[in-house]
């Protein structure tokens, strides 16, 4: 249960003056549901009304803020002509002042002739005039004061307007309490930061034109949210190494034969991940580490020598994939590199209730089966281990924190695994896996395939076209992406289904396979299996084949509108190819002109294949929103914290979360209490009842 102290920024946005019915689902949509969220929602901007010249030496083409004389009013002839207003400086300097489509007897009372007003506008020259069409304030002289010197500009959504949003904002503002300080004092001395609800109100009134991200109420904002963050994940992690652990370390009998098996040398980043998670299961406590590794680093072995390691110790082992097409294509894969040990990994997915799946129930009941691979079929309650060791999760973002707990709930001390394939900067790294070590493949096998990229205009498709049929006429296989679905009204890009339309007419349509994201799942999963078998030549697809089957015969991938995606989703895509012996190409199809961001990810791609880098560049040119596309359940939104911007917090915060657990002085003293407000303020209040009672 939240503090009494932060009711009222709880309450809810309807609660506010003004806010009713028709309102309230506009904030929602905008920022929440919540007080607080509307605290959150800072501006974007400033306007800098500050400036007020004498028209004589006004410069043109800015916001001004003018003192006039109304001296003449002159209604439009006809109804397409402005409602002109003309007012004079102490100079006797003109501004001609027009509004279109307004009412005169409104106007006239708002502009008295022979009175003076205060104006503020975009001021600009027309025809040797100076002109401000419909200015923002209009107030009588002695009212200037009320417009703002420097004026928030906040993300609006259509049906709320500015003002009327900046009204609301005060009226949130008003109702923040002065909170328990929850930093130490000499951090605030050395940031010069102020208090919380001091460094709200200034974030939410700027007194500067260049007030934004990186002023000192806005970083010292950013970093209580960022802290909030990291001291949950230290919470959380701290709560599961306190859990009882167990050691398996294994005799190594099983790995060493499955390492003079392999056709290949593993990589000396395999090795490197390969001790450091023996390591950690050789130890009494759980494991919790992230495999982070580029596409074709040779995860899924170093996986396989992890589950071996446990299947020494007598115990169990089970990897969950996202897809069933993806867990079957571990599954034989495996089951191949198993062969020389004589050792059986069974499947689990959601289809069939046959005696095959009936058997690897039974087996994972009485242990006689050590090696599962599954689906979430895996934490299903029918499911039962007789003593699971490790869990593997692969691809963790395609699954939510809740799926995984429920995976280790199924043994005791379960060491976890977690494996990505999408690069992450080490920023993001400290916020959607900020609870786990980390393991890097930053190499790729030996004899792994190069891609060639290629950027190729929109205006060149036919010829595209023809290239792709010469490819799977001589016997290769190729993906190719389209940014939608449907054709958009709004959006002037390639349609998944009309692309396939149009390439099952020139190729056949016997070659040519469609998937996406709003297919049923089982239908899409029968084409990725077709395609996998090669009956099906070209695949049509969405960003849904971003994490996929391994097809050794796919040597081309074609990305249309590549202008679109981010840099890290096209270095996925790419990743699809390449996998076999054929030379493999990637062409980055754009539609000309290119933006400047968009020709910096482009040509980064054709230059590297470097994942890391790529996503560090990714991270540096769209933020870390864009960068992971949709919300990841494992990464954490944030409101105040831009992690692009404050990389320099985010690492202090990861240091400082650190220290204050290993402190009880400061989990129990008011600094204790004041912390257990913070994590509520910032909702991370799932890690607030594991923090000691001060």
């Amino acid at each position: 249960m939240r503090p009494s102290i932060l009711f009222p920024l709880f309450a809810s946005i309807t609660s506010l003056k003004g806010i009713g019915p028709r309102l309230g689902p506009l904030y929602k949509r905008l920022c929440g549901e919540h007080i607080v969220d509307l605290l959150w929602h800072l501006p974007s901007g400033v306007i800098d009304r500050s400036y007020r010249p004498e028209l004589k030496y006004a410069d043109r083409d800015r916001v001004a803020t003018l003192i006039l004389k109304i001296v003449e009013h002159n209604p439009p002839r006809t109804p397409k002509l402005p409602y002109r207003i003309v007012g004079v400086d102490e100079a006797d300097q003109q501004v001609v002042i027009n509004y279109f489509n307004a009412k005169g007897d409104y106007l006239s009372k708002l502009y008295p002739t022979n009175k003076k007003v205060a104006v503020s506008g975009f001021l600009e020259r027309y025809r040797a005039n100076w002109n401000m069409n419909h200015p923002d304030y209009v107030v009588p002289e002695e009212k200037i004061s009320e417009i703002p010197r420097f004026e928030p500009v906040y993300p609006l959504t259509e049906g709320l307007s500015g003002k009327m949003l900046r009204k609301t904002i005060e009226q949130a503002v008003s109702k923040a309490s002065d909170l328990p300080e929850w930093h130490d004092l000499h951090l605030l001395k050395r940031e010069a930061w102020k208090g919380w609800k001091e460094s709200l109100l200034a974030a939410h009134n700027p007194q500067f034109p260049d007030s934004n991200i990186d002023s000192k109420e806005r970083r010292r904002l950013a970093y209580d949210e960022l802290l909030a963050d990291q001291l949950a994940l230290a919470v959380i992690r701290r709560h599961h190494r306190a859990g009882s652990g167990r050691a398996t370390p294994g005799t190594g009998a099983l790995r060493s034969k499955l390492a003079s098996s392999l056709p290949f040398k593993l990589t000396a980043g395999q090795e490197q991940a390969i001790g450091e998670i023996a390591g950690d299961m050789k130890a009494p406590r759980r494991m919790l580490r992230l495999l982070q590794g580029d596409v074709g680093s040779g995860k899924t072995i170093v996986a396989l020598m992890a589950m071996l390691q446990a299947a020494e110790s007598g115990a169990q082992a089970a990897l969950m994939a996202p897809t069933e097409i993806l867990a079957k294509q571990h599954h034989a894969r495996i089951s191949e590199f198993l062969k020389p040990l004589g050792i059986e990994i069974g499947l689990l997915i959601g289809k069939g209730r046959g005696t095959e799946r009936q058997a690897v129930l039974d087996g994972l009941k009485d242990g006689s089966l050590q090696l599962v691979v599954g689906t979430h079929a895996l934490f299903q309650d029918e499911v039962a281990f007789k003593d699971l060791a490790l869990a593997v999760v692969d691809e963790q973002h395609r699954f939510g924190v809740n799926e995984r707990l429920r995976l280790s709930d199924k043994g005791k001390g379960v060491d976890i695994l977690v494996m990505t394939a999408t690069p992450i900067p080490r920023t993001l790294t400290l916020t959607a896996y900020g609870d786990m070590d980390v393991s890097h493949l930053p190499d790729k096998p030996a004899g792994r395939q190069p891609i060639d990229t290629r950027l190729v205009n929109m205006e060149r498709l036919d010829e595209v076209i023809e290239g792709v049929k010469r490819q799977i006429t001589g016997g290769a296989q190729a993906y190719w992406v389209c940014p939608l679905v449907q054709e958009s009204e709004s959006l002037d890009l390639a349609a998944a289904t009309d692309r396939a339309d149009l390439l099952a007419a020139k190729l056949g349509a016997a070659h040519v396979g469609l998937v996406h994201g709003q297919m049923p799942a089982e239908a899409r999963d029968r084409v990725m299996a077709a395609f996998l078998a090669g009956s099906i030549k070209l695949l049509v697809a969405t960003t849904v084949i971003e994490v996929g089957v391994d097809v050794p015969n796919a040597s081309l991938m074609i990305v249309e509108h590549a202008e679109r995606f981010g840099l890290s989703q096209l270095h996925q895509l790419r990743g699809r190819v390449g996998r076999g012996a054929m030379k493999s190409n990637c062409l980055l199809v754009y539609q000309a002109p290119l933006g400047a961001v968009a020709k910096a990810r482009l040509t980064m791609l054709r230059e590297t294949e470097d994942g890391f880098r790529i996503a560090e560049e990714d991270l540096r040119l769209r933020g870390p929103g864009e960068m992971l596309g949709t919300r990841q359940s494992g990464l954490q939104e944030f409101r105040m914290a831009d992690l692009a911007a404050h990389q320099d917090l985010l690492a202090m915060a990861h240091d400082d979360a650190k220290v204050i657990l290993n402190n009880d002085s400061d989990l129990n003293s008011a600094r204790g209490k004041a912390l257990r407000v913070l994590l509520y303020l910032f909702e991370r209040d799932a890690a607030v009842p594991l923090l000691r009672a001060g």
